[in-house]
């Protein structure tokens, strides 16, 4: 072969590098010429939140989560970009509409006073006027936290999207506020002149030129707002929640601490599912478009308030949807910076724009049974709800003819021990009897006491013992009927008393709070002390030294647990006037039904 044919001759290497020019060149033509053309200003579901103004954040966004209970089912599994809505491509922008200004709008009643910010357009301060709060001296309860929705950056009926981006931006826009039939010029300007009475009304309206955000409130004299809010973008609507953020309640609860009292819940086929802080997962984990549906309402409280998220319509017809989740802010606990859970919710409908009632107010259980739907649930009176629930409705009618909470309680306790007294009567006559054999029992149990307790010989110890009860006609536990009969009323009327809105900040003489602790513990010194007066009046039916000292410690030890423990200073009333009229009732036990017989028995047996 000769040199001149090799030159013509081309290297594997340049043959690639030749195809793949031409094969760009073919793709770029093709782009240029035959591609359809991509839709103009797309919405980007998952592009990263852009840094936003002071008072936001959005990795509060609850921008994707599944449903952290199981059996929940979203409603909408649509994919981001159709949630979000994508304009058509010849989809014109509309003009920004934004105030120059950032005033504070005020709307109140004889209930509330309510603080809305035109940056966003949430809520900076909602003041329950007929409540204070527990902190010294006491001011007006607030159910927002400034400084927790400042550090998670999200704030009551802020806007939820499925994209971080174009949240951030709804919840940090200057809206612009006016009243129906206000005049052009202040509509222009964004402004409201002077606080807002209400009945009245209140839109808000912002947009940046593609997103559109406009919310409008109407206020009465309840504790209700109706809220419609409607997002586009470009033109088309999108898929928005209404949240409650930055933490709920009364944050100057002492014991126990606001966290622990504070849950998200959600009403489905009329049954109330509650969460606390410790069920909820972080935001990220409900993912676009999801959300969990069918449910009749949904919302967050505390002990004594909440704020419900209502159908339109008063139905309870599982047209609620929902998303709760829980970020953290840092709080000084002795010191030392620690991270503190706030508990989050939002509220959508399946159908747009969303529009909602919301309640915001105590959770006092005739005003929540009349609204639509009924929303008594609410009121938790724990897991003697069968015992409690009585208890409190009992409180509430002898309250309408006994003004204070306090003297109701004395005269509830003085009714239950007229009913229970012939189980005293009954008891004591049970404990005679078997302070009549207690020697012979005790002899039955010195000639067994040898023996281990696992050794069958026990067991005729106890025949023989059972010999001796059938024979008097004695119930063994028949003395102490009366008492276990006692505690599940105790524990009830605890739980009625620090769940009901009405017991919380009762007066009674010394006592600020009846749903709280003593705060001189006044009360459970003198529980101890009457306790131990009963215990000393009434005839012990066992002779063993030992049993009979542990009967003289226990109402020591019974006051020492309402210091240590958070038992309502109501529960230590009822107890101390259980006792002064057990005092009583023993005393005359006492005198009309002596007990010569456990003498004779035992000077019988020394024979």
């Amino acid at each position: 072969m000769s040199e001149p044919q090799k030159k013509k001759e081309l290297s594997s290497e340049m043959r690639i590098l030749i195809a793949s020019i031409l094969s760009m060149a073919v793709i770029l033509l093709w782009a240029k010429f035959f591609a359809p053309k991509p839709p103009a200003n797309l919405p980007q579901a998952n592009r990263p939140a852009v840094t936003s103004p002071a008072g936001t954040n959005s990795a509060t966004t609850p921008s994707s989560t599944s449903p952290s209970t199981p059996g929940n089912k979203s409603s909408s599994q649509t994919p981001a970009g159709v949630a979000t809505g994508i304009a058509p491509s010849n989809a014109a922008a509309m003009p920004p509409t934004a105030a120059k200004e950032e005033p504070n709008i005020v709307v109140e009643n004889t209930l509330y006073r309510v603080e809305i910010s035109n940056r966003g357009g949430v809520v900076k301060s909602w003041q329950l006027k007929k409540y204070k709060d527990d902190s010294r001296p006491q001011r007006v309860l607030d159910v927002v936290h400034p400084e927790a929705a400042g550090q998670v950056g999200g704030w009551p009926f802020a806007v939820v999207l499925d994209d971080a981006q174009l949240e951030a931006q709804a919840n940090s826009g200057l809206y612009m506020a006016s009243e129906p039939g206000v005049h052009a010029q202040d509509v222009t300007r964004g402004v409201i002149g002077g606080p807002l009475t209400a009945p009245a009304e209140l839109q808000l309206v912002w947009s940046d030129g593609h997103l559109e955000v406009t919310k409008n409130f109407k206020f009465d004299d309840s504790y209700v707002v109706r809220v419609e809010t409607s997002v586009k973008y470009n033109g088309v609507p999108v898929k928005a929640g209404l949240a409650w953020l930055g933490g709920f309640g009364d944050l100057t609860v002492q014991n126990p601490v606001p966290v622990e009292t504070v849950s998200t819940f959600y009403s489905e086929g009329g049954k109330v599912t509650d969460l606390l802080h410790k069920k909820l997962e972080g935001p990220e984990k409900w993912g676009p478009g999801v959300w969990a549906g069918n449910k009749d309402y949904a919302g967050i409280e505390d002990r004594y308030f909440a704020a419900a998220f209502l159908p339109v319509n008063g139905v309870a017809s599982g047209s609620i949807e929902t998303r709760y989740w829980k970020v953290f802010r840092t709080v000084q606990v002795e010191g030392k910076d620690t991270q503190e859970p706030v508990s989050e919710v939002a509220a959508a409908t399946s159908s747009q724009p969303l529009a909602v009632r919301v309640y915001v107010g105590p959770k006092d259980y005739d005003d929540l049974k009349a609204m639509r739907p009924p929303l008594q649930s609410l009121v938790n009176f724990g897991f003697l709800e069968f015992i409690a629930e009585p208890l409190f409705h009992g409180m509430k009618w002898l309250h309408k003819y006994i003004p204070n909470w306090g003297w109701t309680i004395v005269v509830m306790t003085l009714f239950i021990n007229m009913l229970l007294f012939p189980l005293r009567i009954s008891s004591y006559k049970t404990t005679l009897k078997m302070q009549r054999v207690a020697p012979e029992i005790k002899a039955i149990q010195e000639r067994y006491k040898k023996y281990k307790m696992n050794d069958p010989k026990k067991q005729e110890m106890n025949k023989e013992v059972m010999a001796i009860y059938s024979r008097e006609g004695i119930n063994p536990v028949g003395g102490c009927f009366q008492m276990f009969l006692q505690m599940p009323i105790w524990f009830g009327l605890n739980s009625a008393l620090r769940g009901s809105i009405e017991l919380r900040h009762a007066h009674w003489l010394w006592i600020s709070d009846l749903a709280a602790k003593d705060p001189y513990y006044v009360l459970p010194v003198v529980v101890g002390v009457s306790m131990y007066l009963v215990s000393k009046m009434t005839p012990m039916t066992s002779a063993d030294p030992q049993q009979q000292q542990m009967m003289k410690i226990m109402p020591i030890m019974f006051a020492g647990s309402f210091i240590i423990f958070p038992f309502s200073s109501g529960l230590a009333l009822y107890i101390l006037t259980s006792s002064l009229v057990g005092i009583g009732q023993q005393w005359y036990l006492n005198r009309t039904h002596p007990a010569p017989a456990a003498a004779k028995q035992i000077s019988r047996s020394k024979k």
